[in-house]
Formats: structure tokens, C-alpha cells, sequence
């Protein structure tokens, strides 16, 4: 089992979920931590609030490469390419959620796995997809990114 996934595994046991997951990894990748960043997160888990809405991985994707890329302050800008790294991440989500998941959506996902044993997989490839669109647009996941 590889570091993410374990990590994983023990932040889901502590009562993380699934964007709050995703978060707490980029940031632990940073060299930082943030309390009311992870807990704002949560407002996304299971579809939104236990909605069933957008998957929490694909919102959490999304917030994650923002957190490296967005505008976090009046005098900062975003990255050049910000939407298009979320775009192309968007794109591989929709792609792999109808091939490997069910859907784009918690509770078409839940519908297919029940049993929400595809969750993991579908956090850690969405970590690792977003640190790899990182890494290609010349983020070093290692490097503290604070402006």
C-alpha cells in the first residue's frame, strides 16, 4: 500500500472525509496545516453536506489545485493557467468517474459501490491527478507555495 493511500486510511479513521482528505494531503505536501481550511471542507463531504450532489473528490480536486494556483489575497493574482489546470482535471474526473466509478455524482457513485469501497481509490486518484497537473505546470508538491 502506498504512503497516500495509508495516509489516507488513518485520516479517514480519525473522522476526515473525503475533501478534507484531499486537503489535509496538499497541505501536509506544503509543509503546512490550517484548521479552519480543512473544516470549511467539510461542508463539501458526501456530495454536499450528505446531499449526494458532486462527488467530494472532484469538488476537493478542484479546491486543492486552487489552493495552489487561486487568488488567496488582494495583492495576489491567480496562475496563468489556474482554469485550465482545473479544466483539464474536471476533464479526467468526468472521464474516469463514468468508466471506473459510476458518476460524477456521490450518490451515483454510492448507487454503484454502496459499500463505498471504490471512496479510497477515487480520493487517491484525485490526489495524485491533481499533484501530477501541479507537478507538469511546474509546482513541486514539496515546496511551501505561501505567497
Amino acid at each position: 500500500m502506498d504512503d497516500i493511500v495509508l495516509e489516507m486510511v488513518r485520516l479517514k479513521a480519525r473522522g476526515y472525509c473525503c475533501t478534507q482528505i484531499i486537503l489535509i494531503l496538499a497541505l501536509k505536501a506544503q509543509g503546512k496545516t490550517n484548521a479552519d481550511l480543512v473544516r470549511s471542507m467539510g461542508g463539501l463531504c458526501y456530495g454536499v453536506n450528505w446531499g449526494g450532489e458532486v462527488c467530494g473528490a472532484l469538488s476537493g480536486g478542484a479546491c486543492l489545485i486552487s489552493l495552489y494556483t487561486g487568488k488567496g489575497a488582494d495583492v495576489e493574482i491567480p496562475h496563468d493557467q489556474h482554469l485550465v489546470m482545473i479544466g483539464e482535471f474536471v476533464e479526467w474526473f468526468i472521464i474516469a468517474a463514468d468508466e471506473k466509478y459510476g458518476g460524477t455524482r456521490c450518490h451515483e457513485i454510492l448507487e454503484k459501490f454502496p459499500d463505498r469501497s471504490i471512496c479510497s481509490l477515487i480520493v487517491a486518484d484525485t490526489y495524485k491527478k491533481c499533484m501530477d497537473i501541479l507537478v507538469k505546470n511546474g509546482f513541486d508538491r514539496a515546496i511551501n507555495t505561501s505567497r
